[in-house]
């Protein structure tokens, strides 16, 4: 949560203030793709920030993303425990609030696909293209410098 306090009043016209929500919303999928309870078509998963209520989602997604809004289901999940170290000291994750956004019916989400195979490809050999260029491109800097004294090894 942000610390950030507006005053509720200035002095002078027009009020000279930013309004910046301290809301947030993270779209994520299940646990893992064979999830026991695969969500519909029409049905979205978030985590929200804590202060976000169910009318502050469905406000969200439709005053900043124009995306209609059924009904919207939150569900505050407790976070996980972990004894880690020699000592096996309990460690706790914060807690989180889920919220389930309902779609209007005959509309269907789609999970971006940020990992593309095409995209990944094409700058996996952009990247090899470039390491041996870079690598042209030392050598021949190496070659130049290879009778100059003083020059630490490391620098060829």
């Amino acid at each position: 949560m942000s610390t950030r306090w507006y005053p509720l009043f200035q002095p002078g016209n027009p009020q000279l203030r930013v309004f910046l929500p301290n809301f947030w919303m993270k779209l994520v999928r299940g646990k893992t793709e064979d999830d026991p309870r695969p969500l519909p078509n029409n049905r979205v998963r978030f985590i929200v920030s804590m202060e976000m209520t169910r009318h502050d989602v469905k406000n969200y997604l439709k005053k900043i993303y124009n995306v209609d809004v059924v009904e919207v289901h939150t569900r505050v999940m407790m976070g996980d425990t972990k004894a880690v170290g020699p000592s096996k000291t309990v460690i706790k994750d914060d807690d989180y609030k889920l919220a389930f956004v309902t779609l209007p019916e005959g509309s269907t989400f789609e999970y971006p696909d940020i990992y593309a195979k095409e995209k990944v490809e094409a700058q996996h050999a952009s990247d090899t293209k470039a390491t041996e260029q870079l690598q042209i491109t030392k050598n021949k800097l190496g070659e130049k410098l290879k009778g100059k004294p003083g020059l630490p090894p490391w620098f060829l």
